[in-house]
């Protein structure tokens, strides 16, 4: 496969949103699950010394349930910015940068308020779906155009493959790492495989 603007960036991105895709699955079925240790004093049950190595098994070894109000609003750090902003940011940095690309003009992500857990799910999977029906080879065409980042009175001037490469990419992996620290903070079972994604072998 030839190394081009489309290539790179599409596939990347088509890649981390999906394997984000299935991060977030997997929360919410976390979400929904209800783990609890029961105990009960009955003569037909086991003695003290199985119930004392039951309650370490079973708590020790528990995921933390997952709360989605909770998740939603988390932070890794108080000058960080909340769960729900690092999604946002991954779709920006991707679909928005793609987008970009046609505009020429990029800026913040304009976020809306009160975003729900479900919104956030919803967001990755149409993001998802979005990158999946673009064509590589269109955005090759954009190569050699010219996209600005405008926030308030700064412009930093790029062409489309520097906005790509040392712009677009790189916020896109902080938020994508930020929004998979989060999720493993809080317990969920995911690993370097999950955030990976499905790689692109030579069959």
């Amino acid at each position: 496969m030839s190394i081009t603007l489309g290539n790179i960036s599409l596939g990347t991105y088509i890649q981390m949103v999906s394997a984000a895709s299935n991060i977030i699955d997997k929360a919410e079925e976390t979400i929904n699950k209800d783990e609890i240790v029961s105990m009960q004093l009955h003569e037909g049950m086991k003695p003290f010394t199985f119930q004392v190595f039951s309650i370490v098994h079973h708590s020790v070894g528990a995921i933390e349930a997952l709360n989605t109000e909770e998740i939603v609003s988390m932070q890794l750090h108080e000058d960080m910015k909340p769960f729900t902003f690092q999604v946002f940011s991954i779709v920006h940095h991707s679909v928005g940068a793609i987008e970009a690309l046609k505009t020429g003009e990029f800026g913040p992500p304009m976020m809306p308020d009160n975003l729900s857990f479900e919104d956030l799910k919803n967001m990755i999977k149409e993001a998802e779906k979005d990158l999946k029906s673009m064509n590589s080879s269109e955005i090759d065409g954009f190569s050699d155009t010219k996209v600005v980042f405008k926030m308030g009175p700064v412009e930093w001037p790029f062409t489309a493959t520097d906005f790509i490469l040392s712009f677009s990419l790189p916020n896109f992996y902080f938020h994508l790492t930020t929004f998979y620290d989060m999720l493993r903070i809080k317990g969920l079972d995911i690993g370097k495989l999950d955030f990976i994604g499905q790689m692109k072998l030579d069959s």
